[in-house]
């Protein structure tokens, strides 16, 4: 491993053969589209992180874990996700 500014290692850009290097991409890669797939056939997930955000940035708790575990957050969205479904 090189070592960085500050002792930080970084990577080693010889650990990995071109072929394993092309498999690792070629993972990445599907990987990322299974993301992908798995987030447009999921709605829910969307309205979870962009109302949990903008919930967090209009209140800005001081107890971001606290906020996070609020037991309505559930309902919130099953709600959201009627609303969605009728204005369509």
């Amino acid at each position: 491993m090189a070592t960085l500014q500050g002792g930080l290692l970084g990577p080693d850009p010889g650990a990995l053969s071109p072929a394993q290097q092309e498999q690792l991409r070629d993972f990445k890669i599907q990987t990322r589209i299974a993301n992908e797939k798995y987030l447009r056939t999921h709605k829910e997930v969307d309205l979870l992180i962009s109302g949990f955000f903008r919930e967090m940035f209009l209140k800005r708790p001081d107890n971001i874990q606290e906020f996070a575990a609020d037991p309505r957050l559930p309902n919130k969205i099953h709600m959201q996700l009627i609303k969605e479904k009728k204005a369509a």
